[in-house]
């Protein structure tokens, strides 16, 4: 049962680290703040949460309450990481578009309920 429970946990602990990799990648690589923002708050909810859950395998609650206390930890850790990034990340991309940031679009495409000009700001 402990090597099932070790597979699991190094599973999910690298699946976690190759996204997180790939977040990264995504921050350096992409062209602008809006998919900057994209590729770090969606990859990184979700490579974050793939570890936490590795080391959750990694831990015995029923043994002592010390290994209880940390699985209850690293759920705490995880349920904060769950709704605090993807918060962060909006809260980033409302900063740059109040700086006045443009998204790249395709040619045609305007984006739906989007401020035009500097003159169209509510007062």
């Amino acid at each position: 049962m402990d090597m099932i429970l070790d597979g699991l946990s190094w599973f999910f602990v690298l699946l976690g680290s190759a996204f997180v990799l790939i977040g990264a990648i995504g921050v350096i690589r992409l062209p602008e703040v809006f998919t900057r923002s994209h590729a770090a708050g969606m990859v990184d909810t979700f490579g974050t949460g793939m570890i936490i859950l590795g080391l959750c395998f990694q831990t015995s609650p029923f043994e002592s309450i010390a290994s209880a206390l940390v699985l209850v930890k690293l759920v705490m850790i995880g349920f904060f990481l769950f709704f605090t990034s993807p918060v962060s990340s909006h809260a980033l991309v409302r900063a740059a578009m109040a700086d006045g940031a443009k998204p790249l679009l395709k040619e045609g495409v305007e984006l739906e309920g989007a401020l035009k000009d500097e003159g169209d700001k509510p007062s």
